[in-house]
């Protein structure tokens, strides 16, 4: 990347150059562009060290807004950062200076010139607060991959050259995978503590902790060419932990030993000049330096032998399928022969390098083989856990107890696998059966706690479904009666069934091999399942205990002692009725009161009956036990809250509701029975009737001497009788009574005139009839006179009075009777 890419915003330069020169006047220009020397001690510096094309630039980029060069894939990879490049971070505050370094372990300068390697990292790590370490999370834990000896060397030469002072290691996770970001930190960490603890220290600090100098710090991102999204959240939230770095609490926060800002370029260039002319730091022994060059190029020579060979590529091969017969003879064989070529051509050098380089080939060797190696194990462990859930699921299905069939099921698998290990089994491997043996173990046992927690799932559930049958139908039906032993019925039938179900479900229990506390809990929470549907019945008919009350009050009220409807014929003592049947409505409310399954003594049906029957005006009763009102609370006395189904209150409320809605039944009762009372009394009393009888004597004997007074008021008995016929006079007195008077008045007149209308028209008619038979007229008869007006006065009477027709029907009717 030249000068003129670097440009703009980020103020990035190259300061210094392949040749490993540094270039001043480039550090110059790139601090007054960026406004550095102004900074004071108000800037940080952050550096990136990493094998080549991990990432760098690219992570720099994004982290920072620089535009540091990155690698383009599609044209291979190889070196993209040359030297070392420095830029100002955008929109980040403290000040930051950017140091994105060539990446180590690079073909280009080959393997046996890692001296600039080393010096640039040193570089970093004296002028740098935060030095970030890019790892591929792949890499973790191997030797160079990982710059293990890098960082050995570092920590020696740091301490030898200059003064101590504390620097962040922030150590980046690329293409982060599954493992937890924990487990990935803690092996990071102990890696670092053992470089620390393996690295020559000078006097001074032969007991220092690895924590004076160094604040350890690791986060991981996902892979950018995968993940891209995701890796750019994740650089984002990563960004927000270089605002204020340098406060208290920062990556950066230790701030020994920072120049200020204005002599920071002469202090990197001074530095840079130390470590260039420390010529121990790049010449080693060259005895040391041709074995260590040779035995590399013939461990890397056999490994890729290794890696081509048929053999080995058939094995790899068949794996994937499944399982291989004879896997760990056959690998050993291959792996033997070629260290025995390495041991063969690497005879005469260097006995510690060529030991050295012989672990790290056969490590090598063993890291290509390692995912051949746990497919096997997992095929090996598929197989046993196949073979152990199938043979469970037979064994159960047979009827065997739970336990045995597990101890026999997991003794024939185990011995599958352990035959399976052996065969797998490469000598050159430590191999360490306990853990393979132990996890299987585990997902066995994980597979027997699935397959007991369903059958006790089941078995729980059908018998507490049992339980609730049991329970809730006949407590429904105890509630329903609301008699005073309601509770003692529920609380025996609760016990025999809870006792019932108890026992048999522990029965059941003993044959899982569960502990004694998880058994004892589980019959526990049985019981207290049976109590449960007891008090959610309990409580589904508290909430219709109005209902209830007024169920069993009209029953009381309307029915007698044999359930036979009352006929209220004036007898009966509705008052007496009425107390009673509100006594067994009130006792239905203390039932439903609260929930009794503890057997104990309450006053509530007491407290009721005094302060809702015997608290009247004109009672003069009042029980000795209460000397305020028993409802005027929220509690019930020797009652808990969680037992209390209807407080004091709500029950004092719903009775004057009950009341409310029964006091018209009571008045319809007693207006039944006034009824039925007077139509038996419609005569007037003997007394009355003698006493008229005897006022009344002169008036009957006058009436007797003169008949035509008898005839006149029978005319007018007929008169008004028919008038009361045509007229609903009833009707005209709901309107009032001078508006009724009036009506009739209007109407009287025509009326009288159609019915003597009606009288002389008879008349006529049989008179002509007479005549045709004889010339003499027959005498008319007073009982056929008196019949003709009764029938028509009935005519007239299913006429309407309002009928403008009213007299043509009278009239047609009387020619009906004449033509009859």
């Amino acid at each position: 990347m030249d000068d003129a890419a670097g440009g703009g915003e980020c103020h990035a330069a190259q300061v210094v150059g392949a040749d490993g020169e540094m270039d001043a006047a480039a550090m110059e220009r790139f601090a007054a562009a960026a406004g550095l020397p102004g900074r004071g001690l108000s800037y940080a510096v952050v550096s990136i060290l990493g094998p080549q094309g991990s990432g760098k630039s690219t992570l720099l980029n994004h982290l920072f807004g620089t535009n540091f060069r990155e690698m383009d894939a599609l044209r291979g990879r190889h070196q993209t950062t040359k030297g070392i490049w420095i830029a100002k971070a955008v929109g980040i505050e403290p000040f930051t200076v950017v140091l994105d370094l060539e990446g180590t372990d690079g073909r280009e300068r080959g393997q046996d010139d890692t001296a600039f390697e080393k010096q640039s990292a040193l570089f970093a790590l004296a002028v740098s607060d935060i030095v970030m370490i890019n790892l591929w999370c792949h890499d973790i834990g191997r030797e160079h991959a990982a710059n293990r000896p890098l960082l050995r060397t570092v920590f020696q030469v740091l301490m030898r050259l200059f003064s101590p002072r504390k620097t962040t290691l922030l150590l980046v996770i690329r293409d982060k995978t599954k493992t937890p970001l924990e487990y990935l930190t803690q092996a990071l960490k102990d890696d670092i503590q053992k470089i620390w603890d393996s690295v020559q220290k000078p006097e001074a600090y032969k007991e220092a902790a690895l924590s004076e100098f160094f604040n350890v710090e690791v986060t991981a991102l996902s892979s950018y060419e995968e993940k891209e999204e995701l890796f750019k959240e994740q650089v984002g939230q990563l960004r927000q932990r270089f605002y204020g770095s340098i406060a208290p609490g920062g990556l950066a926060a230790d701030r020994r030993g920072v120049v200020p800002a204005s002599g920071f370029c002469l202090s990197a260039l001074q530095i840079w000049k130390v470590i260039r002319e420390n010529k121990d730091l790049n010449l080693p022994a060259h005895k040391v330096m041709v074995a260590t060059v040779r035995c590399e190029e013939i461990a890397n020579e056999k490994l890729t032998c290794f890696l081509s060979d048929n053999g080995w590529l058939e094995l790899e091969a068949a794996v994937k399928s499944g399982p291989v017969p004879s896997f760990g003879t056959r690998l050993g064989a291959i792996l033997d022969s070629y260290l025995s070529e390495y041991d063969m051509e690497t005879l005469y050098f260097d006995e510690g390098v060529r030991t050295a380089k012989r672990k790290q080939l056969e490590s090598s060797m063993l890291d290509h083989t390692n995912p051949a190696l746990e497919m096997v194990l997992d095929h090996l462990h598929l197989v046993a856990l196949n073979k152990f859930r199938s043979d469970l699921e037979q064994t159960l299905r047979s009827g065997e107890g739970f336990t045995a069939s597990v101890h026999q099921c997991v003794q024939a698998s185990m011995a599958e696998f352990d035959a399976g290990l052996r065969d797998a089994a490469v000598k050159h491997v430590e191999w360490d059966a306990s853990k393979v043996r132990n996890k299987l173990q585990e997902h066995m046992q994980v597979h027997v706690e699935s397959i007991r927690n369903t059958k006790l799932a089941e078995l729980k559930a059908n018998y507490e479904k049992n339980l609730s049958d049991a329970l809730a139908g006949p407590v429904q039906s105890i509630l329903e009666t609301g008699e005073r032993d309601s509770w003692a019925c529920i609380r025996r039938l609760y016990r025999r069934e809870t006792e019932n179900a108890s026992l048999a479900f522990s029965a059941s229990l003993s044959e899982f091999g569960l502990d004694q506390t998880v058994s004892s809990k589980m019959v526990s929470d049985l019981r207290e399942h049976a109590r449960s549907v007891v008090e959610v019945k309990a409580r589904e008919e508290a909430g219709n205990v109005l209902m209830r009350m007024k169920e069993r009050f009209f029953t009381v009220l309307s029915r007698d002692r044999n359930s036979m409807p009352r006929t209220w014929t004036g007898d009966e003592d509705i008052r007496a009725i009425t107390r009673e049947a509100r006594v067994a409505a009130l006792r239905l409310l203390s039932v439903m009161a609260a929930i009794r399954l503890d057997d104990k003594p309450d006053r509530i049906d007491r407290a009721l009956i005094t302060a809702l029957l015997n608290s009247g005006p004109h009672s003069q009763k009042r029980s000795i036990e209460f000397t305020y009102d028993p409802l005027a609370s929220s509690t019930w006395e020797e009652v808990s809250p969680k037992d209390t189904l209807i407080t004091p209150v709500q029950c004092k409320s719903i009775w004057r509701q009950f009341n409310a809605e029964t006091e018209y039944a009571v008045a319809q009762a007693m207006s039944m029975q006034e009824t039925h009372r007077r139509s038996k009394n419609w005569l007037p009393p003997a007394w009355t009737t003698l006493l008229l009888a005897i006022l009344g004597y002169n008036e009957f004997m006058f009436l007797l001497r003169n008949p035509l007074y008898l005839l006149g008021l029978f005319v007018a008995f007929v008169l008004s009788y028919a008038i009361w016929l045509q007229y609903d006079i009833t009707a005209y007195f709901r309107h009032g009574t001078l508006s009724a008077l009036l009506t009739i008045l209007s109407r009287l007149l025509p009326t009288i005139l159609d019915i003597m209308t009606a009288i002389v028209n008879m008349s006529h008619s049989h008179k002509k009839h007479s005549t045709g038979r004889s010339s003499l007229p027959p005498p008319i008869h007073t009982q056929s006179f008196r019949n003709q007006m009764w029938r028509q006065a009935q005519v007239q009477y299913h006429q309407s009075p309002d009928s403008p027709s009213a007299s043509s029907s009278v009239d047609s009717n009387s020619g009906d009777e004449h033509e009859s």
